[in-house]
């Protein structure tokens, strides 16, 4: 059996290994999740909701320790393992034990009035197995937010979390122990692509991932193959704009931590700003002052992944190489740890990687624009679309601004931070992604909606029944005028006829 090394990214301390997954064992797991489904599904969401009450109490009770535990894990800092991780999840917790119930709740719907008699809802019915496949950035949050809300949902749930932050999942297991489920509804499977291989294998009946475009292609390729359906979370190139009339003070301070938190790691990071050219080097200086009063392993983290410093690296070589400057940082730690100084850098266009590409670490390019037109032009030049951000003090130049933004999700005077709203639903269009989960549709999300129409019976047929005659031909006619017509009076000529037919009373049942 193989294990995952694991180090302490911001100190290179060699951390317990992880025991991973084979193919067999995640088979094996796949068919307890099978046979527990049936039991789960049919558990009452009140007693799922208790059962999640036990995870929150759980969570909530351990906070320090399970921040200290994520910083070491990632190299975060622990304010950020604190807010970023443990506090939203649970905030999502509480959201779904008040929310839960009515979410998941028949939905009655409107019936035309040629169903006259009818009534419409729709169910929501649990789907089977969700596969959850994590990513490294918000191990915990982006592994405990999608695998509680199938949960409630009605599924069973196999995680496959990030072999790079493995301790993260041996964590989860940890804080799920306390929900006492049954065997077999929820499962970690420790591993890493071969493990995300036989999982995407083992036919689960919904795939939610989250991480690359280059492994969501894959998963989603694979998945085709058996029609499974696949929710996916992928990267970001967040533009921030900020116009002339910006509260300059607070639009900084929002790039600074919106394009440092994390490390930069954040799929939501601001990685390009574009600042009007009458507030440009006001800004920029602002900015730099900021970033220079940071302060290594208190208000920034390392990064988690030493194959993404690298990309960093080689973002900032291009962008430099073609006419960029760095303003400040650009250095990477020599201390065996995965530290990277944070970066500003002027003088970036789009030709550069730096603007185009996800660059996932702690770099903040700035350019300037001198039209409203200009800003989303850049801002929409980008084969993402997850987040955007707008700065302003005219709101409604924000919000026009943001109508025209092609984004999952848009921050007016705010960075980043929408995600946190348990209440909205959140996902990316284009490249970032397609699907969405928070709020109500986290749970539908995660459902078979089944849509229900329901006849008390008593009509001996419908309008649209046979046997066809000309007064349903004429009832039809009418009603079409005149409920749809420009001259609806006329439809009113054959109201008799239509209300009869509506009735089905035309003929009394043998």
């Amino acid at each position: 059996m193989s294990s995952l090394t694991q180090i302490n990214p911001a100190t290179g301390e060699i951390l317990t290994p992880v025991e991973e997954w084979s193919a067999d064992e995640v088979r094996a797991g796949m068919e307890r999740a099978r046979s527990a489904s049936p039991g789960w599904a049919s558990t009452p969401l009140t007693e799922r909701l208790r059962y999640v009450a036990r995870l929150r109490e759980y969570i909530t009770d351990h906070v320090e320790e399970l921040a200290r535990e994520l910083a070491s894990y990632t190299g975060k800092v622990y304010t950020e393992a604190m807010v970023l991780e443990v506090f939203p999840v649970a905030d999502s917790l509480a959201y779904y034990e008040q929310n839960a119930v009515k979410i998941l709740a028949a939905q009655r719907v409107k019936t035309p009035i040629v169903f006259f008699g009818n009534h419409s809802y729709i169910e929501y019915k649990p789907m089977g197995v969700i596969a959850v496949i994590a990513p490294w950035n918000f191990p915990f949050l982006l592994s405990v937010t999608p695998v509680i809300s199938a949960l409630l949902a009605g599924n069973c749930v196999m995680l496959k979390p990030s072999e790079v932050a493995p301790g993260v999942g041996v964590l989860i297991e940890r804080c799920f122990q306390a929900m006492k489920l049954p065997d077999g509804v929820f499962q970690v499977a420790h591993g890493g692509r071969e493990t995300g291989a036989a999982l995407t294998a083992s036919r689960p009946d919904k795939i939610f991932f989250t991480g690359s475009v280059a492994t969501g292609r894959k998963i989603m390729a694979a998945a085709a193959e058996h029609l499974i359906p696949v929710e996916l979370e992928l990267g970001g190139k967040d533009p921030m704009i900020v116009f002339e009339d910006a509260d300059l003070e607070r639009a900084a301070n929002a790039a600074v931590w919106g394009a440092f938190t994390n490390a930069g790691q954040v799929c939501m990071s601001v990685e390009r700003v574009y600042v009007h050219e009458a507030v440009y080097q006001a800004f920029l200086t602002k900015v730099l002052e900021k970033t220079a009063a940071l302060r290594r392993g208190v208000d920034y983290g390392s990064m988690t992944f030493p194959p993404q410093v690298e990309i960093v690296q080689t973002h900032l070589r291009d962008a430099v190489a073609r006419g960029a400057k760095v303003e400040c940082g650009g250095r990477a730690a020599e201390d065996g740890t995965l530290y990277f100084e944070p970066t500003v850098v002027s003088g970036v266009d789009h030709s550069m990687q730096l603007m185009i590409d996800e660059t996932f670490g702690p770099v903040l390019p700035i350019m300037t624009f001198r039209t409203e037109e200009e800003a989303l032009r850049l801002a929409n030049d980008s084969i993402y679309g997850l987040n955007a951000s707008v700065f302003t003090l005219d709101l409604a130049k924000a919000k026009r601004v943001t109508r025209q933004l092609i984004s999952g999700n848009v921050c007016i005077n705010e960075v980043i931070t929408s995600m946190a709203n348990p209440h909205l639903p959140f996902g990316g269009v284009k490249q970032s992604g397609m699907g969405r989960y928070h709020g109500p549709i986290g749970l539908h999300t995660f459902s078979h909606q089944t849509s229900v129409m329901a006849s008390p019976g008593k009509k001996p047929r419908e309008i649209g029944w046979h046997p066809y005659t000309p007064d349903r031909d004429q009832a039809l006619a009418g009603l079409t005028r005149l409920l749809y017509g420009r001259n609806r009076s006329q439809g009113l000529k054959s109201w008799r006829v239509i209300l009869r037919e509506l009735l089905g009373t035309y003929k009394k049942r043998s």
